[in-house]
Formats: structure tokens, C-alpha cells, sequence
């Protein structure tokens, strides 16, 4: 059997030599149009910001190499741009000479994965995407052209435009970052995103939210706020699309997303071909609907499961959580599973739970703060997503509770998991146990929370808001209208308060369950502020910078 594959990178390697290892007979020809195969294209902006110094450590291997260890026939420079499935062949053109080949198959693999989307035309100023070696290369040469106090505007505010612009700024560029979208990073929640934002500004990054290119002129950007700019140069980060144009000539399949359809098989329509990477279409695991993920991940694994099912084996594609993490100067962003915002929109219940915890035990050096939200739904008490952002151990946090995810492990089941623990580490009751046990408090009803954008609401009602926390941590910054009184006083100063609903707060909502359960147990109609007041102000600060933008 003669199988040909199409893209030589992340899902169509994976591909090739699972496939070799599977079976030492079959005839693999791979087609890349690039000049590069096997590269790490997730390390590409770390070697523009001289992270990665050897930028031959990012090209994993070559069609020699290939040949060598997997007897691949690997052929980079030939662009594949037609596939007739009756006959099973594919048109291939060899990009060095213009020559026109024809390759037949018995099984062929289409991986050639998603494009960024096309960078607009800018008169006078340089632009380009991060998506290939030969990107890299350019931006390199302009980082290392560029005169005096050099300047660059990154468009889109994504997992791919924040890299960018941390590893320029690393260059000693100043950036200016657009986001067409209210918030950067938008798989994230607007309060999950401040403390990103932060960072990115104590950087020097000028961060504009809700603005887009409008014209250029004579190599001058005007921006739709009426501000104008004179970058040395672009950086196009805005999003990728689906690569489906092959898909399209041989009349295959689209799904709703845009991408290929694809069965659990990676099987498309046409029995005899196959789908893989970013232009695929995968199965959400959360609504069962197809979604579009661009994830090396998922690409890497459905290439090896491609394999597997070509060879006889019973192999199926799971559905796709979204993992993903991304590291910005000194702050760590991850999240799996939906949003609340993704919920909210499909009208799908939930309850938010928010924590901060430490990183490791606070008593043990160099503990750091992170904000945890987890979504739950609230009559399974299933995992429906999760948010970290902070500094060390949020990679731990999250990968765990993607793995408690894909267990059906449920929030409340959380506390229970048994998780390696020495003060260095971690705590005793690590922040993943933290959020089960909150989780559990909500489930049975030992405490009732309210989330920080419906505290206006509340207050609006008539309840009362009380800042549990000590009067110097009130002192230096409350939340408007708030009575001060500290947890420890709270018994002997219940006449104090009125016999009104009661929300109580304190920094992260600790001593807030603390005061809720006190008053509860006193009789009063009490509710804990979510993630306490460090989730307010996260929350607050997106709102006003919204208000100030619109």
C-alpha cells in the first residue's frame, strides 16, 4: 500500500512515522511546499527574541535524516494542487523547476493545517505573520535592521501576538499591541485577563483594546481610536483559517466551523483520504458539536491515530478539550474547557468558583500567587473549564484538571484527589484540592456565593456589603459601600448590622466563607463574595477600561 501525505510538519510527520513504525514495507511519499520538514514551528518567536539562540535546534529533521531512519521519500519545495479521488492520484508541482508530476495513492493523508489569516497590504512598512521558518528569518532581518529606538505594532492579541510581542520587547523594541476583541486573549475571562494586561503594560507594551487598523499612508498607521503610528514594522498575529482549498478542488466536505469534516476516524468523505491538523475539524468535548482547535497537540496525536487506523488497528479520535497555556514575561495564562463567557452565550448553566492561591506553602520561599476559576455545572456538578493565571505551578494546576476533565472526575471529586506534596512543591491542601473543596461547600449548600459582576445588583436590592478583612486591608482599597468589619469581631458585632440581606468579602474569599457561615449559622441571610475582593478588582478594572474605550 502506497500512502501520500501532504504537509510535512507537526500532524503529517506524526504521521509518516507512526506509520513507518507500524509497518516497514508501505511506501510513504511526503509533499511539503516549504523548504523545512519536522520544524518547531511553537518555538519560532522565542529564537526572534534570542530565547532560542541556535535556530537549527528548532529543525527537528530533515527529508535526509528521514530517509535514513524511516525510509521516507520526503520531498520538500513540491506543492501538491490538485487531487483526483476517482483516480487516486494527486497533481504536484515541483516549485524549483515548474515541472508537473502526477503521484498515485492508495491512502492519502491531507495535513497541511491552517494559514494565518492574509496580512493586508501596508504601504511602506514591512509586515508579516509568525507561522514558518521563513517568517522568523524576515522578522530577524528587521529586528536587526532597525535604526534607533526601533518600534513595532503587533496586531492581534492572541496566544501567537502575545509571544510575539514579549520576545521583541526582549530585543529591546517598543511594541504597540492591537486587539480588534474588548480584552486580549479571549479564551480567557475579562477578570482572568488583568493581571496579563498588567504585566504587559510593566513591560512598556502599549496595550489597545477594541481597535483596528483603519488606513496606512506614506508608512504612517492610522488606528480607528484617531491615534496614528510610524512602526518600523507589523507583525499580522490576528488569527489563522483553516487550509482547505485541496479539500475543495477534490469535493470534499466542509463542516460548519470551515474546516474539514472529519469522522473519529480522521476519515473525510471520501473513504480514501484523510484529515489532520489545524483545518480539521474536531469534536468539542464539552457540547459534542464540531469546533475548530489549532493545537500542535491534537495535531501530533491525530497524525499517530491516522496511522493506527490505516494499518487496521482500532483506533478513534477523543473529543477536544482546548488545553493551552502561554507564558508572558513573568505571568502564565492556561485554561481547558469552555469560558464563561462560551457558556453565557449558549445559555448553559454554570457556576463560577474563583481562588488565589499560593503556588506552593506560603512559609517555604518564593511562593507565588495565582487566580484559579473554575466553571461547574451546577446540577452534575461536572467540570465544564478552568482558568490560571500566575506564575509557577500554574502549568501542574491545569494539566490536572484537564486529566480530571477527560476522567469525569467532578469538581466536589477534586478535593479527594491525592497529589504529590512537600513545601516546595506544593501545600497540603493544594489549590486543586482548594477548588473541590469550595466546590463541595456550593454543592451542599454550606455556603452560597455571588460573583463580582453581580454585586451591583445585589447592593441595588437592598443587601448590605461587609469587608470582613482587617481595617488597614480595607484602608487600602475597598470596594465602594462596604462596611468594614473584621471576621474576628464579627460575633460580638452582629448588632451592627441590619436585618437586610448580608454579602460579605474579605481579600480572596477564605475568611469570607468564614463570615458567611458565622452569619448563616446567626440566622442572617448571607452571601460570600466570590473570589473576594482581589476578583472584584480584577473585574472592575476591565469594566472601567471597557467604559472608557466604548
Amino acid at each position: 500500500m502506497k500512502t501520500v501525505i501532504v504537509g510535512g510538519v507537526a500532524g503529517g510527520m506524526s504521521a509518516a512515522t507512526r506509520l513507518r513504525r507500524l509497518d516497514e514495507v508501505a511506501e510513504i511519499v511526503v509533499f511539503e511546499r516549504g523548504p523545512y520538514v519536522s520544524y518547531a514551528n511553537c518555538g519560532l518567536p522565542y529564537y526572534v527574541g534570542g530565547v532560542i539562540r541556535d535556530r537549527s535546534s528548532l529543525l527537528l529533521q530533515t527529508p535526509q535524516s528521514l530517509a535514513s531512519r524511516f525510509r521516507l521519500d520526503v520531498r520538500t519545495g513540491h506543492e501538491v494542487i490538485g487531487i483526483d479521488p476517482a483516480a487516486r492520484t494527486v497533481s504536484v508541482l515541483d516549485l524549483a523547476d515548474g515541472e508537473l508530476m502526477t503521484e498515485s495513492y492508495d491512502r492519502l493523508i491531507l495535513a497541511v493545517g491552517a494559514s494565518a489569516r492574509e496580512a493586508a497590504g501596508h504601504p511602506g512598512i514591512p509586515t508579516h505573520t509568525l507561522r514558518t521558518v521563513e517568517d522568523v528569518d524576515a522578522i530577524g532581518v528587521l529586528v536587526d535592521a532597525a535604526a534607533d529606538n526601533p518600534s513595532a505594532l503587533v496586531v492581534g492579541g492572541g496566544f501567537i501576538g502575545l509571544e510575539a510581542v514579549e520576545n521583541l520587547v526582549h530585543r529591546g523594541i517598543h511594541v504597540t499591541l492591537i486587539q480588534r476583541g474588548e480584552q486580549i486573549l479571549t479564551p480567557l475571562d475579562p477578570e482572568m485577563v488583568a493581571p496579563l494586561e498588567a504585566q504587559l503594560r510593566s513591560h512598556g507594551v502599549d496595550v489597545r483594546t477594541s481597535v483596528t487598523i483603519d488606513s496606512v499612508e506614506a508608512g504612517r498607521v492610522l488606528l480607528d481610536d484617531g491615534t496614528s503610528l510610524r512602526p518600523d514594522f507589523i507583525i499580522d498575529a490576528s488569527g489563522v483559517v483553516p487550509s482547505v482549498d485541496l479539500a475543495q478542488v477534490a469535493g470534499l466536505r466542509l463542516g460548519p466551523t470551515g474546516g474539514i469534516a472529519v469522522d473519529a476516524d480522521n476519515r473525510t468523505s471520501d473513504p480514501g483520504i484523510f484529515a489532520v491538523g489545524d483545518g480539521v475539524e474536531k469534536v468539542d468535548a464539552l457540547s459534542g458539536e464540531p469546533a475548530l482547535v489549532t493545537m500542535a497537540g491534537l495535531a501530533n496525536r491525530h497524525g499517530r491515530s491516522v496511522a493506527d487506523v490505516i494499518v487496521g488497528r482500532d483506533e478513534r479520535n477523543t473529543p477536544a478539550l482546548g488545553t493551552a497555556i502561554v507564558k508572558v514575561f513573568d505571568t502564565v495564562a492556561a485554561k481547558v474547557g469552555w469560558s464563561e463567557r462560551q457558556l453565557v452565550a449558549t445559555g448553559r448553566a454554570h457556576r463560577a468558583i474563583h481562588t488565589h492561591p499560593a503556588s506552593h506553602a506560603t512559609y517555604y520561599p518564593g511562593a507565588q500567587t495565582m487566580s484559579v476559576k473554575l466553571l461547574v455545572d451546577p446540577g452534575s456538578d461536572a467540570i465544564l473549564g478552568a482558568q490560571i493565571v500566575g506564575g509557577e505551578g500554574v502549568d501542574k494546576r491545569i494539566d490536572v484538571i484537564a486529566v480530571a476533565m477527560a476522567g469525569r472526575i467532578t469538581a466536589s471529586g477534586l478535593a479527594r484527589l491525592e497529589l504529590a506534596y512537600a513545601p516546595q512543591f506544593g501545600s497540603a491542601k493544594d489549590p486543586v484540592n482548594q477548588l473541590g473543596y469550595v466546590a463541595d461547600n456550593l454543592r451542599t449548600g454550606a455556603t452560597r456565593a455571588i460573583q463580582w459582576h453581580e454585586l451591583d445588583a445585589a447592593v441595588a436590592a437592598g443587601a448590605t456589603l461587609v469587608d470582613v478583612r482587617t481595617p488597614r486591608e480595607h484602608a487600602a482599597g475597598s470596594i465602594p459601600g462596604a462596611v468594614n468589619i473584621p471576621v474576628d469581631d464579627l460575633r460580638e458585632r452582629l448588632g451592627e448590622l441590619p436585618d437586610a440581606p448580608l454579602v460579605v468579602h474579605c481579600q480572596v474569599g477564605q475568611r469570607g466563607h468564614t463570615a458567611a457561615r458565622i452569619l448563616a449559622q446567626h440566622g442572617r441571610d448571607v452571601v460570600n463574595l466570590d473570589g473576594g475582593y482581589r476578583t472584584w478588582a480584577a473585574g472592575a478594572t476591565t469594566t472601567v477600561r471597557r467604559s472608557v474605550a466604548a
